[in-house]
């Protein structure tokens, strides 16, 4: 056993590693390929839909950056999701001297449905656009970003487009949790295979950029046939995926930033809220997956510890050295493609254990039926064993 511990365990690392490692570098290929240009008079015409609810400290900078966007037809439409603070009247106040901006006021939640995607069907219910553009009040546009992203969208024939806007992290907190989403998109999501197949576990989607051709939405049934789904951006491109449309990712973090959390409270609340929903509430998978990611960056670290002070005299040092190597590739390379910190992957460690913490809160929260989110209760979800 203790050879297999120090041996045979470490190999199927390094294998296993090797496979993410060939998934990463596969996709950054993918998100690096050039698309062919199309010309600016065969743009169409694009809704940009913003739900927000209390956004007061971030709502302004986002809008002020969509009015300013290099594009020929576009509407921007932010929904007033029942804000207790000031969003709503700095969004009257720029509205007054922008008319391009169209402020909504949004109505009661019906019963069965989640917040934002109420929000976000009434957005979509009062757009006018062949493309439908949902991002967050907390992300910030280069002028020339949607131009480049309907661009994009129209040379890959895409229904959905989605893609990972640069990360703005300022507390710890937001560093060790809120870059693991995108890294594990990149790791376990193989671009090349996910594009030819219905595998619904083989997609994803981010809230912050999402665009799609309004039929295709329709056809989907938009934000109101997702209920209280929590994590309304990946159920969406399941969606998509299961009707036979067709689902891409983009590079964007030169065009797109975001500071998702304020603080690393804010952070964890987020994550707890979402983690195990990602998973859509399949309790043995998220127990292996969380486990698996903690055995995997871990052990050698242990193994390597204990090798060193003479308790694991079976260890291989050039298995450990490799395997160790390995890890510190399978964070550094992502990350720097995703724009986040260098020295963040650097301590890999760090953000697995920050992850855990927040995974197993989720879980047990979740199953409690006590989430809430901007101070409303989230449903009990229906968790399945598998």
């Amino acid at each position: 056993m203790a050879n297999y511990l120090t041996h045979g365990l470490i190999m199927g690392f390094i294998y296993f590693q090797g496979v993410v490692l060939i998934i990463i570098l596969s996709n950054i290929l993918i998100l690096h390929r050039k698309q062919s240009k199309v010309r600016l008079h065969d743009f169409p015409s694009v809704s940009i839909l913003v739900p927000a609810r209390n956004e007061q400290d971030r709502i302004e900078g986002c809008i002020q950056s969509l009015l300013k966007l290099d594009y020929p037809d576009f509407e921007v439409l932010v929904l007033d999701d029942q804000s207790s603070d000031e969003t709503l009247t700095i969004l009257e106040r720029i509205n007054t001297v922008q008319p391009r901006l169209k402020v909504l006021k949004g109505t009661p939640i019906p019963e069965g449905m989640a917040g934002k995607n109420w929000a976000c069907a009434q957005l979509a219910e009062q757009s006018q656009g062949d493309l439908l553009f949902f991002t967050d009040a907390d992300t910030i546009f280069k002028p020339q970003s949607l131009r480049l992203i309907v661009s994009n969208m129209l040379s890959q024939h895409a229904d959905l487009l989605t893609g990972f806007p640069r990360q703005q992290v300022h507390t710890w907190g937001e560093r060790l949790l809120v870059p693991f989403f995108s890294w594990s998109v990149l790791c376990f999501i193989p671009l090349w295979l996910a594009y030819q197949t219905r595998l619904l576990m083989l997609s994803s989607a981010v809230g912050q950029m999402m665009i799609f051709r309004r039929e295709a939405y329709q056809q989907i049934g938009g934000h109101r046939k997702l209920g209280s789904a929590i994590v309304e951006d990946l159920a969406l491109a399941r969606r998509i995926k299961a009707a036979g449309l067709r689902w891409r990712v983009m590079r964007i973090i030169d065009l797109i930033s975001c500071w998702m959390y304020h603080g690393s409270r804010e952070a964890y609340d987020g994550f707890v809220k979402n983690l195990f929903a990602f998973f859509d509430f399949h309790l043995l998978v998220f127990l292996f997956v969380f486990l698996w990611l903690a055995v995997l960056f871990l052990e050698p670290l242990f193994i390597f510890v204990a090798f060193a002070l003479g308790l694991a005299p079976t260890a291989s040092l050039n298995e450990l050295i490799i395997c160790i190597s390995l890890s510190l590739l399978l964070w550094l390379i992502p990350y720097i493609e995703l724009g986040v910190p260098v020295y963040l992957g650097l301590i890999y460690p760090v953000t697995i254990l920050a992850n855990e913490a927040a995974a197993f809160q989720s879980l047990r929260l979740s199953l409690a039926g006590r989430l809430f989110w901007k101070g409303r209760p989230l449903a009990r979800p229906k968790w399945k064993w598998l």
